[in-house]
């Protein structure tokens, strides 16, 4: 299952001549008034002195994600005007990329009874360009695999997009911009609609409920997926082969559940690489929390525990699609943790991918145990640098909200991680590892390392040592997304509801980056 399936264009045309159903145009809070946002003007000047009037009569303020849909009359060539809120405007009187990604987002959710749509934001340079048309295919994205008639998904093996092939909306949209002949222009056109597929295809394997994604279905899913992109490899490794590599960390969190680990790798090695990244990404298909077992309030969203993995492999799917210049090695370890008679135990050694010993203490911290044998996997194919991202702890939650994702590790690459968020509009933050944390991880009376220490304090730096310790000295970072990978809430600018694709777009723009290095 893809994107729904509409013609998507990139023109030049006014907005105000265009004969699509509906058009889609941009309005901004002014220091007096109601303002048009760059490629409305068209619009305004078609209404003449009836403009100001007309926005008041509404009530249209320009609040960002505020939309008002009007009735166009005889003054344009649309029968139906839809105004979306940016707020207000930087200081040098344009928009930002993330205010047009979220406003696009809105206008999506906005049209859905019109057969063809124009939309008009600011998309002067390639970079609003391609905010604008992710923010309206991501922020048309819905779910529906279990509503009726909506087509069950059957294990999630979906590349992304709107679920159910009879989902209503639009069958051609048309993105207006001055710039749209460019060659700059059209090459971000396109390449954000194969990020916008990767997005979706994670939020929709988040989305699958646990029952229908346990770590085969799940390995089953990355792996369809796999074999639709041209040079991807892909490895799947069972229980019995995991226990004969010693992955002892996959194995023990998984020994509780019916549906056994898995551990999927993907490879894609294009000609000429510029450089070579490790991806690892936590597949918890899901967590009651094992003996250590979570308050029922608490499992309610853990379908999305897996939303790391999801991350990983759908953001390789991208770099392989856009055929970006850099070798791609990712670790996708899954498990389902569950409690029954064969549950692993606090007080329990596990003997990780290695050799290193571990003393577990709380099976609700299963995540880093799973990563620790991916991560010294990964350190086997040599990479540049490792990145690993995980809806890893609550502790990141409560120092940063359901929105913004940590970021640990070594410097630079933290460094890059914050600068590719930037650029992919996505909301992440460093946090330290302190060098006391060694200390603590290293508490333990009968093994190398203890997974957990109980002191309330701290527990997502902590976490991210212990992680450390399996990245042999290798440049490094660990994106803790636990608060902004699944949205419980409604839907507000490209987001919505359910599983959010977070951190593929970073992803994908750190290699971007990567691709450039000399």
């Amino acid at each position: 299952m893809t994107l729904p399936d509409i013609t998507y264009t990139l023109r030049t045309a006014s907005p105000a001549k265009t004969r699509a159903e509906a058009v889609v145009v941009g309005v901004g809070q002014g220091t007096k008034d109601v303002e048009v946002t760059a490629g409305a003007e068209d619009v305004k000047a078609a209404y003449g002195r009836r403009w100001r009037g007309m926005l008041a009569t509404v009530g249209v303020t320009g609040k960002a994600g505020e939309v008002t849909r009007l009735p166009a009359g005889q003054e344009i060539g649309a029968q139906l005007l839809v105004l979306v809120g940016l707020g207000k405007a930087d200081s040098d009187g344009t928009y930002s990329a993330d205010a047009v990604r979220r406003a696009a987002g809105a206008a999506a959710r906005s049209v859905p009874n019109a057969t063809s749509v124009a939309v008009a934001l600011p998309a002067d340079t390639p970079e609003l360009v391609r905010a604008v048309t992710e923010g309206y295919l991501l922020g048309g994205y819905t779910y529906t695999a279990y509503k009726s008639g909506g087509g069950k998904s059957g294990g999630g093996k979906s590349g992304g997009g709107k679920s159910g092939e009879d989902s209503k909306g639009p069958s051609d949209v048309a993105f207006l911009s001055g710039i749209a002949r460019r060659t700059d222009a059209v090459t971000a056109f396109e390449e954000a609609q194969i990020l916008a597929q990767a997005i979706a295809g994670a939020r929709e394997w988040v989305n699958v409920p646990p029952a229908d994604l346990t770590p085969p279905a799940f390995a089953d899913a990355i792996e369809h997926v796999a074999g639709l992109v041209d040079g991807v490899e892909t490895t799947v490794y069972d229980e019995r082969q995991l226990a004969e590599l010693g992955c002892g960390g996959i194995l023990a969190v998984g020994m509780g559940s019916e549906a056994k680990p898995r551990l999927v790798e993907l490879t894609y090695s294009p000609d000429g690489a510029r450089g070579h990244i490790a991806l690892v990404g936590k597949g918890i298909t899901f967590d009651s929390g094992g003996l250590t077992i979570k308050p029922g309030s608490s499992m309610s969203t853990m379908k999305s525990d897996m939303a790391g993995a999801a991350a990983v492999a759908q953001a390789t799917f991208a770099i392989a699609r856009l055929g970006l210049p850099v070798k791609v090695s990712a670790f996708v370890p899954m498990a389902e943790n569950m409690v029954s008679g064969s549950s692993y135990r606090p007080g329990d050694v596990v003997t990780h991918y290695g050799g290193t010993t571990v003393e577990v203490s709380n099976m609700d911290a299963e995540g880093r145990l799973i990563l620790a044998d991916a991560l010294v996997r990964a350190t086997e194919v040599s990479p540049d640098v490792i990145i690993d991202v995980a809806t890893l702890t609550g502790h990141m939650v409560m120092a940063l909200g359901d929105r913004v994702s940590g970021v640990l590790g070594s410097e630079e690459v933290v460094e890059r991680i914050l600068a590719a968020a930037e650029v992919a509009g996505e909301q992440m933050w460093p946090m330290p590892i302190p060098e006391w944390m060694d200390e603590r991880i290293r508490s333990s009376k009968v093994a190398d390392l203890n997974q957990h220490d109980w002191i309330r304090w701290g527990g997502g730096l902590y976490a991210a040592a212990f992680l450390r310790e399996f990245t042999g000295g290798l440049p490094w970072a660990h994106l803790d997304i636990a608060g902004p990978s699944f949205n419980s809430g409604g839907a507000s600018g490209h987001l919505t509801p359910g599983g959010t694709g977070v951190a593929v777009a970073t992803l994908v723009d750190y290699v971007r980056e990567m691709a450039t290095d000399q």
